[in-house]
């Protein structure tokens, strides 16, 4: 573990998002309201959809993980960011470091494999009605979401386990304003070519496996939309169909762009902003995206 054996690694320094005092106290207010926002609406569609016997489906369940993984991804990164935008002192701890880099990257990768989970549960509610109930079982959803949560652990356990083998040679200053795991690979000055190839290759699989599933599934559901007789089935699958096809290209587009883009093309703003939008927006989106379009979620919020 060659980290651990840098004694000179004890703290990393993010550079943030800004420098400039007064644009840091703007950015502050703005992240912190929508970092609120994200927290609200998420908490209320895990209650409503709990609170609601209506709501007690394996859509509705699958998408209160979804909302409990945006809580959690949103609360790794965002409290540490706002402290560092009113703070002088934007060190962080290696300890620290390490594990809000663990804690986002198996966050980021279970909502990759939920959100193929859910498309999959949207084909069969779909394209097989008559059997919906026999495949997607409460006990198969229960062991669905435990597997998706375990395998996003170990995942992470394993990247983490990777950058322990590059050298970083004294370097601490993360330009961004959380560890993410490009970024803190950046900082190394040997063996980081072979790191950099294995989780490149990993990324691949993680997200371009799903997002292909994702597709497939989606233009069968398409096709066997365009087959129904039923006005109103037809417009309902529709809607939640679209609202699922909005936050996977939301999310799996920012995860792309901040992990499967070539190294050369990296610049330091571009990646803050993605790391913005997939730890910000994505879990503020979520929520609204969903509720707005689903008749069902805001019938069950009124109650709540």
């Amino acid at each position: 573990m060659a980290w651990k054996n840098d004694t000179s690694i004890k703290e990393f320094i993010l550079l943030g998002l800004s420098t400039i005092p007064n644009v840091q106290n703007v950015l502050f207010v703005i992240f912190l309201v929508m970092y609120l926002v994200t927290i609200i609406a998420n908490s209320l569609i895990i209650l409503a959809t709990v609170m609601d016997s209506r709501l007690h489906t394996p859509m509705y369940f699958f998408l209160r993980n979804l909302s409990f993984v945006d809580i959690c991804y949103s609360s790794t990164s965002v409290p540490r960011m706002l402290r560092d935008l009113v703070s002088a002192n934007k060190t962080i701890s290696y300890e620290e470091c390490i594990a809000q880099m663990c804690i986002v990257l198996s966050l980021g990768i279970t909502e990759c494999i939920l959100l193929a989970v859910m498309a999959y549960d949207r084909y069969i509610a779909i394209c097989y009605p008559l059997h919906y109930t026999t495949i997607i079982t409460p006990i198969t959803c229960i062991m669905t979401a435990v597997g998706v949560w375990v395998f996003g652990f170990l995942a992470s356990i394993f990247h983490v386990m990777l950058t322990w083998i590059v050298d970083l040679c004294g370097h601490n200053t993360i330009n961004h304003f959380m560890c993410e795991l490009p970024e803190v690979l950046s900082l190394g000055c040997r063996k980081v070519t072979i790191v950099k190839s294995m989780i490149f290759v990993f990324s691949i699989v993680i997200l371009i496996i799903p997002i292909n599933f994702i597709i497939i599934t989606f233009i069968k559901i398409i096709r066997a939309i365009f087959k129904m007789s039923a006005s109103e089935g037809r417009k309902k699958a529709i809607s939640t169909s679209a609202s699922h096809i909005i936050v996977v290209t939301l999310f799996y587009g920012s995860a792309m762009a901040a992990y499967l883009k070539p190294q050369s093309e990296s610049a330091a703003d571009t990646d803050k902003f993605i790391g913005i939008f997939y730890t910000i927006v994505t879990p503020l989106l979520n929520p609204l995206v969903y509720t707005l379009r689903n008749k069902e979620v805001k019938s069950a919020l009124k109650f709540c």
